[in-house]
């Protein structure tokens, strides 16, 4: 169990060491999202919607690994 870990913690560091460093998000684009809401356009709002999914999809996921880590430790302890 120690290993897997291990592994995991090391792919994780890896990948973050390893990843590109953004820069500073297009300052063009924040400005038509919100002029396309305020004129009624619709392609502001389905990227309000986009970007709360993608805010929302690590906690869900996390929420989801928790419950099962959980479940796996309360069935153990039963057991006893």
């Amino acid at each position: 169990m120690k290993r897997i870990a291990f592994v995991f913690v090391f792919i994780v560091l890896s990948t973050i060491a390893l990843s590109n460093t953004a820069s500073a998000q297009c300052a063009m684009c924040s400005v038509n999202a919100e002029q396309s809401v305020k004129n009624g356009n619709t392609q502001g709002k389905g990227l309000n919607t986009g970007i709360l999914y993608l805010l929302a999809i690590p906690y869900v996921l996390l929420t989801g690994i928790g419950v099962l880590w959980y479940v796996k430790y309360r069935k153990g302890t039963t057991a006893l």
